[in-house]
């Protein structure tokens, strides 16, 4: 358990630099995290620049985000676990703070962002074809965290296909069997979103 746990921590540290020097992390913002266990996960602790994460800037929690370590979780605990919760099969999930997702977020007067006829789309589990509509819900910004997870959870209910999520404004929310396909997700989603954006 001890040896999973470590080279579950050192995915999360290597996305972390992947995704600052990718300029998709800036500083302390975004959070990551991976199921350890039927009941656990690890995320990163608050207020660590993600660019230089280290072992001791993950911390383990239980799938209602109570803490198992004296460590202080990210502000956005919640919408992680519930996650986790919500699909088993959820391996890992990331959230980034781009300028493409915060300004796209931003200039969008609906609540979704309707992805077509883009042949990456490919590149998002469960699409097989660029002749798809890819719906990506956007949600207001919104500090009391249950609340904006209890929206996330009311979309996800009716669209269990959904991979990814925008908060208004905030950035971009995406996850995966596997970190692997999170990443994978992540830089998909950035070409898209830069593509609508130009």
């Amino acid at each position: 358990m001890i040896q999973q746990r470590e080279q579950l921590a050192r995915e999360i540290i290597d996305a972390g630099r992947f995704l600052y020097g990718r300029g998709w992390s800036p500083a302390t913002s975004s959070n990551y995290s991976v199921r350890l266990s039927d009941s656990r996960l690890l995320l990163t602790v608050s207020g660590k620049h993600k660019g230089q994460l280290e072992l001791d800037d993950i911390l383990a929690t239980d799938l209602d985000g109570t803490p198992l370590e004296a460590k202080k979780p990210s502000a956005e605990t919640a919408l992680h676990t519930q996650l986790y919760r919500w699909q088993p099969e959820i391996g890992a999930v990331l959230h980034t703070h781009s300028v493409n997702s915060t300004v796209l977020s931003r200039q969008l007067e609906g609540d979704r962002l309707l992805l077509d006829g883009y042949e990456l789309q490919k590149a998002l589990h469960g699409v097989t074809t660029h002749e798809v509509r890819v719906e990506i819900p956007v949600f207001d910004n919104d500090q009391d965290i249950p609340r904006l997870a209890d929206k996330v959870q009311t979309w996800l209910d009716v669209h269990p296909d959904c991979v990814g999520y925008l908060i208004r404004g905030h950035g971009l929310y995406t996850w995966g069997p596997r970190m692997t396909d999170a990443l994978r997700h992540v830089e998909a989603f950035e070409f898209l979103f830069e593509c609508e954006l130009k």
